[in-house]
């Protein structure tokens, strides 16, 4: 990893959604590494806006399907405020996300760890 990039999420509350445990503790340790401070991670839709109105968030890396449902619901509240996210799934986006937010980045898992937090980087500036 870069040092420019170690530093890019330095500081940054980034909220990580993603109900494999293995996976959310990848995100986890990737997003600390480039210096930011993980909020969650959440196994489900009502964790992840629950641990959303406890703390501020600037950027959120999200999977589609969780045990409770789709991503639809916080995508909204985050687009809503305007939060930098890439979304990281192994089914890809349902139909109406796609369609609702084309805007999103999606990467397919498996994708490198280090390039979802790149991208936020990008996003935060």
């Amino acid at each position: 990893m870069s040092p420019r990039h170690q530093k890019s999420l330095q500081g940054r509350r980034i909220l990580i959604v993603e109900d494999e445990p293995f996976i959310a503790f990848d995100l986890a340790d990737a997003v600390e590494g480039a210096g930011g401070e993980v909020v969650g991670p959440a196994m489900s839709i009502s964790e992840a806006r629950r641990l959303l109105h406890e703390a501020p968030v600037e950027a959120a890396i999200l999977d589609v399907d969780l045990p409770d449902g789709t991503i639809e619901p916080v995508v909204a509240e985050l687009v809503a405020r305007q939060v930098a996210l890439v979304i990281h799934t192994g089914a890809g986006l349902t139909p109406q996300l796609a369609a609702t937010y084309p805007q999103l980045d999606v990467f397919s898992k498996p994708t490198a760890v280090t390039t979802l937090t790149e991208v936020l980087a990008s996003r935060l500036g």
